[in-house]
């Protein structure tokens, strides 16, 4: 079993930044790829971002080169940098960690982008 919990959402501004953050515990070491989505208000959940346990990170197109994801190994702890933000970035983030077997997700921190 894998427990995940997101932090660091909140109210932005547009143009502004933020720094999420998803402290993974449990079976961390069957985990091969962290991701972030997130869903906006009556909108699917949609991928945003992910890195692999080598540090490979690839993104959504809408989110290239304004967000960051990275690791820190020694927290068990994912981060999304988020910058240049936008009022389409407003939504619930989710973490996601996928095992051989199975994904996990946290429950979610919310984003509100003020334009």
């Amino acid at each position: 079993q894998v427990q995940l919990v997101e932090s660091g959402g909140g109210l932005g501004q547009a143009g502004g930044s933020l720094r999420l953050s998803c402290a993974a515990s449990g079976s961390i070491g069957s985990i091969n790829v962290m991701r972030w989505y997130r869903q906006a208000p009556g909108k699917q959940r949609d991928f945003v971002a992910g890195i692999t346990v080598g540090g490979i990170t690839n993104y959504a197109d809408s989110v290239k080169d304004r967000f960051t994801m990275s690791r820190d190994n020694t927290k068990n702890t994912v981060y999304l940098q988020m910058n240049s933000l936008k009022a389409e970035d407003t939504g619930v983030y989710y973490c996601n960690a996928a095992t051989s077997y199975r994904t996990y997700w946290g429950q979610g921190t919310q984003v509100t982008v003020s334009s």
